[in-house]
């Protein structure tokens, strides 16, 4: 992924040595102001030590505003009168020259756990769909530049945000968007669930990490605009359409009933065929083709019956 983001190669200082410095600046700027004062210095030269001392006490106030503390998995975007200068990664407390504008960028892992929405699956069926998203911010560039981070949301609308947090839901807005128009490409490119012949073909509900992985590389192909990483992407809520659900429950249990019947007779026609088999090579009895047609007749009704067959027991003989 390409990035204009550069590392800062400005002039940046310890902030210890350069905040007991400034008061000693601080200090030393007081007590010239009283030496002044008291000097008896001609009108004149008074006035341009006057002029001097209050410079000399500006630069002192302006220059604590150059500090910055940076914690882990923080970041500063470095702007100079709108020019961009780079970006502080180097955890710490450091001095910079006061009048760059230092932006707070947070790159620590979020959450998203978007609310289940309804789409439309590869055939057509209404189905509630939900994901949920761990993502953050990579590029500081993209992030800050490339998108509006005064987006509308349910909090913001029509202001310019300063506060952090505030910006940092901005990009909660923007990945919210963009992940329920990804998970909505994705419902509608496949079906929720097998039927018919297509039992091999990737769906909804059978997609497993295959699904997630398709997911997540649609995220991260909509968010690089941003600087926005998806880490990982879960399909966390998968079911139908309340309109649809009793419909759709009861043609899988019809399915699951055809496919318990299909394995009963497959069970039943081996036991049947292994019983004429050891029958025949054991010589206990010789059926001819009416009789092996009524014996496969009833072990299959036997067999194959939901409730328990009624024997009969017969007490003449099968050649009667």
């Amino acid at each position: 992924m390409k990035t204009k983001e550069e590392k800062f190669n400005g002039v940046k200082f310890p902030g210890i040595p350069m905040f007991v410095f400034n008061l000693i600046l601080l200090f030393a700027v007081m007590g010239l102001f009283a030496k002044i004062v008291t000097s008896g210095l001609p009108d004149w030269l008074l006035a341009t030590f006057v002029v001097a001392w209050i410079l000399l006490c500006i630069f002192s106030i302006i220059s604590f505003r150059g500090f910055m503390q940076i914690e882990p998995n923080e970041a500063r975007v470095m702007i100079f009168f709108g020019k961009y200068e780079g970006t502080v990664k180097e955890n710490g407390f450091f001095w910079v020259n006061p009048f760059y504008a230092k932006k707070r960028m947070i790159l620590r892992a979020r959450n998203l756990d978007a609310e289940p929405i309804k789409v439309n699956d590869k055939n057509g069926n209404p189905i509630m769909i939900g994901q949920v998203i761990v993502w953050k911010v990579v590029d500081t560039y993209k992030a800050s530049f490339d998108i509006d981070s005064a987006a509308k949301t349910t909090s913001i609308q029509n202001t310019v945000i300063d506060n952090v947090n505030e910006k940092m839901k901005s990009y909660e807005y923007f990945v919210k968007v963009q992940s329920d128009a990804a998970l909505r490409f994705v419902a509608g490119m496949y079906a929720y669930d097998n039927s018919g012949n297509d039992k091999e073909l990737l769906t909804l509900r059978s997609g497993g990490e295959d699904m997630n992985d398709i997911l997540e590389k649609q995220l991260n192909e909509r968010l690089a605009l941003a600087g926005i990483e998806v880490i990982e992407a879960r399909i966390n809520y998968l079911a139908y359409a309340p309109e649809i659900a009793a419909v759709m429950l009861r043609r899988q249990q019809a399915d699951a009933i055809i496919a318990a019947r299909e394995k009963i007779v497959d069970g039943a026609v081996g036991m049947v065929k292994h019983a004429l088999v050891k029958l025949s090579e054991e010589k206990i009895i010789d059926l001819d083709d009416d009789k092996r047609a009524a014996m496969v007749s009833n072990l299959l009704v036997v067999l194959c019956g939901e409730e328990h067959a009624q024997p009969i027991v017969n007490t003449g003989t099968l050649y009667n």
